[in-house]
């Protein structure tokens, strides 16, 4: 028997992004895996439900022999077979982003013998992960330039704390990635915001827009509410999206209870101001979802803001499973990751 990997958990930032790098790379190498401790560096240790969900998404698209996959447990140990396209449905139950659960499944659906069909249910729109938008708009043109195609759809959002939404994916394999090429970004070419409001008031994202239109020069047909009527609970979320001719960064801020609109715009345009005094065509949400295709891919570069301990956790992990080379460079306020 192939002796399996042995991931701690608690390494880095000890959160839930070990779990599911591990996971991702597990079925696409097939090397079975143990992990520990997990997420030991969080309130609630242990996996909850959108984590025991991407557990169970990776099981079934390998048909994997599992062992401690229930809620709360902090030891796991997953044996993938051979990774199989087809047509599924996972659900979170809670608000936990069902985003995550794909970030988990995709890169082995991109390179599975097949086309591929996913419904995710859960949360489309919370404060711990990319929103939908993030999907559509940044990573799944960029993800496209290294071969797959992908169709997203947003059904229903699924705003914290209430969940229920849903999305679709088709996924449309290639033999193997790409290597991406992303140093620059050229010149901004549109910037425009959303505020997206389900059962709020719509004066709400009317304050959020006309914070960003005073600090980042938006023009006012830049600036538009979104009404979204067929969400199960109330939410808000803020989304900026600022296009480069060679690169798209999505900004966003989910709105809180408590926290003020002014103060939700301000902390969007604090990370927006921050993105655009850079170079960086990749921001700090893009350039972890792109560690783990790009090093598979085994060639490329791309240029990203200084690097968050998510990032750098998610970069030892991947050299437990993958034998290349991923050269950190810094120049300047920007950080250059080289993959070859």
């Amino acid at each position: 028997m192939v002796r399996p990997i042995m991931i701690d958990g608690s390494q880095g930032e000890g959160g839930g992004q070990i779990l599911r790098s591990s996971l991702a790379l597990s079925i696409v190498t097939g090397e079975p895996l143990t992990i520990e401790n997990i997420r030991a560096g969080r309130k609630k240790p242990g996996l909850l439900r959108q984590h025991l969900t991407a557990v169970k998404a990776a099981a079934r698209i390998s048909n994997a022999h599992v062992e401690g996959d229930a809620i709360s447990s902090m030891e796991l140990s997953f044996h993938p077979q051979a990774v199989q396209s087809g047509t599924y449905h996972f659900a979170v139950g809670t608000a936990g982003s069902a985003i995550l659960v794909l970030q988990t499944i995709l890169p082995a659906l991109m390179l599975a013998d097949g086309p591929s069909e996913l419904t995710l249910e859960g949360g489309t729109h919370n404060p711990w992960a990319p929103p939908f938008e993030f999907l559509t708009r940044a990573f799944a043109p960029t993800i496209e330039r290294m071969g797959p195609r992908l169709h997203l759809e947003l059904v229903k959002p699924g705003f914290y704390p209430a969940g229920g939404g849903r999305f679709t994916v088709r996924i449309e394999p290639v033999a193997e990635l790409k290597g991406l090429t992303l140093l620059t970004r050229g010149q901004e070419t549109r910037r425009s915001a959303e505020a997206l409001l389900a059962h709020l008031p719509e004066k709400i994202g009317e304050r959020e827009l006309d914070v960003l239109k005073r600090r980042l020069s938006l023009p006012a047909d830049a600036a538009t509410c979104r009404v979204l009527s067929n969400s199960v609970g109330p939410g808000n979320a803020l989304v900026l999206t600022l296009e480069f001719e060679r690169a798209v960064e999505v900004v966003s801020t989910i709105g809180r209870k408590g926290v003020s609109a002014e103060k939700v715009a301000s902390e969007t345009a604090d990370v927006a101001e921050a993105f655009l005094a850079s170079e960086a065509p990749v921001g700090v949400h893009l350039a972890d979802q792109l560690l783990l295709p790009m090093a598979i891919a085994g060639g490329g570069a791309f240029r990203t803001l200084a690097l968050s301990e998510h990032a750098r956790t998610n970069i030892d992990v991947i050299k437990r499973f993958l034998d290349r080379p991923i050269r950190v460079q810094e120049e300047g306020a920007t950080v250059v990751l080289r993959f070859d």
